[in-house]
């Protein structure tokens, strides 16, 4: 079919004139024989050009569906012949623009999704797997990620690329920590495997790297034996200072398996928090309520503990994503903002960031999360967080309104000056937060390692191609008025 037809898939790149052309144009660089398809149709542009935050829409010049890793090598490699940036998407789930890339190439990951090679101490996953998928390989094996992310998805190489959290977190660090090898096709479209113990300075580069330095093809990671059952506390205070009291005592007396609590807005200026635990167990060893509660300061009179498997737990996120996508609020804008606070500014930063804080700049489904991770079990040299024995992880989760650009808006500057609060006390963002950042904020982000970054991303990416959506890199590719085409510009 011609340019024109809905299946077009360009052939040859003009460097002069950046764009597509057939192949045979002179000083065009043809585009590699592909076992999958590089198209360049409206609907594949638009749908590259969104993701779950539905703030940002930087338009590709064309979308990789791979057949296989060779596609990706190959289009890596062209892409560096070519100048064009490349972006990696697994389920789509940025929320500003991080996975996108103005007149570059985006590789749609999701067909890149086996899991393999489960035992009994580690499972091998392709990075569009999602980790619900990883979960059902593993339980049917019968053991487990010791760290699942909230809600399971999303992609394995989304997560590894920016560090992955969740509610076991206090135990075995993020995701990257429990990373054993990755198969990683770097800026120059080499298919590299690296380990603690192989081509390390890949490996330490590419965890939590936000993908700078390459693309990640497959992970190993370790797993653990899967309990039966969990037992789920939902505990509520009124009180700020026990609710962090508490929370302290009990991920530093390793009390719970799963630990993860929020702030609920009850009425406006009141806050009361919700502390959110679980104990992993397989009959007939069963939790000792009393002496999991003893000596915790919550409201007795209002607590709820129920019981229910293991892998019903780890999707309970589920019946909630159902409720968003019936009521339409899935597809709203997310303006997420998530950032780790040291200690012992915690409380002051809190109460700070909650006074005046309103249900309208959370949005109708917005939440707020606040629960601590020991700092020692972080281990990936990539993963920021602030120099604290516990470092809490506190989320504003915001909703705006889909007709309402201005409000979107608005909690994006609202980010920021969170953001310039927590940086001021000694805090941290998390890569995933919607909120510019300039290569100068990136500076102050990565702090020592920031020259670490720099090196391995001239060693390991030396077109400066990959990951443009971060804003790390200093070549960043622009739209331009033609659907398949773009201008390259220069920035500082």
């Amino acid at each position: 079919m011609d340019q024109r037809g809905s299946l077009w898939q360009p052939v040859a790149f003009d460097l002069a004139t950046r764009r597509w052309v057939p192949r045979e144009s002179p000083g065009a660089v043809p585009v590699p024989e592909l076992e999958g398809a590089l198209v360049c149709d409206e609907s594949s542009l638009q749908w590259a050009a969104e993701d779950f935050g539905h703030v940002v829409h930087r338009r590709p010049r064309a979308v990789l569906r791979p057949g296989g890793v060779a596609d990706v090598a190959a289009i890596v490699a062209f892409a560096g012949e070519t100048g064009l940036g490349v972006a990696a998407r697994g389920a789509g789930h940025s929320t500003y623009g991080q996975a996108q890339t103005a007149g570059g190439i985006v590789i749609d990951m999701a067909g890149l999704d086996l899991v393999s090679d489960v035992r009994a101490d580690r499972v091998t996953a392709q990075a569009g797997a999602l980790w619900g998928e990883v979960l059902d390989a593993t339980l049917a094996r019968g053991c487990t990620p010791a760290v699942l992310t909230d809600y399971l998805d999303i992609s394995v190489g989304g997560t590894l690329t920016v560090g992955g959290v969740g509610g076991t977190s206090h135990c075995y660090g993020f995701q990257v920590d429990s990373v054993e090898e990755l198969r990683v096709i770097t800026g120059t479209g080499q298919l590299v495997t690296c380990s603690p113990e192989r081509n390390r300075r890949l490996f330490d580069a590419v965890r939590a790297g936000l993908g700078q330095c390459g693309i990640i093809i497959s992970a190993t990671v370790s797993v653990i034996p899967a309990p039966a059952r969990a037992r789920r506390y939902r505990l509520r205070y009124r009180d700020l200072a026990t609710f962090l009291a508490d929370q302290r005592q009990l991920v530093m007396q390793g009390r719970f398996d799963f630990l993860q609590s929020q702030t609920l807005l009850a009425a406006p200026g009141v806050w009361r928090y919700l502390l959110e635990a679980a104990t992993y167990y397989t009959p007939p060893v069963v939790p000792a309520d009393a002496a999991l509660l003893n000596g915790l300061g919550y409201d007795r009179t209002d607590e709820e503990i129920d019981d229910i498997s293991y892998r019903e737990f780890a999707h309970r996120m589920a019946p909630g994503e159902t409720a968003l996508r019936a009521s339409g609020e899935w597809l709203y804008p997310h303006p997420w903002i998530t950032v780790f606070l040291p200690s012992g500014a915690t409380a002051a930063l809190v109460s700070e960031i909650l006074t005046g804080l309103t249900a309208a700049e959370l949005g109708n489904s917005g939440l707020a999360l606040l629960y601590p991770v020991r700092a020692d079990r972080l281990r990936a040299p990539l993963t920021r967080v602030p120099d604290s024995e516990l470092v809490w992880l506190f989320a504003l989760l915001r909703t705006a309104s889909a007709d309402d650009p201005a409000g979107a808006a608005a909690m994006i500057e609202a980010n920021r000056v969170v953001r310039d609060r927590v940086l001021a006390r000694g805090g941290l963002t998390y890569p995933t937060t919607t909120l510019p950042m300039s290569p100068a904020d990136w500076r102050t982000h990565f702090g020592p390692h920031w020259r670490q970054l720099l090196i391995a991303k001239e060693e390991f990416d030396p077109h400066g191609i990959l990951a443009p959506g971060y804003g790390i890199v200093n070549t960043l590719l622009q739209n331009s008025t033609d659907r398949c085409g773009a201008q390259r510009t220069h920035t500082v």
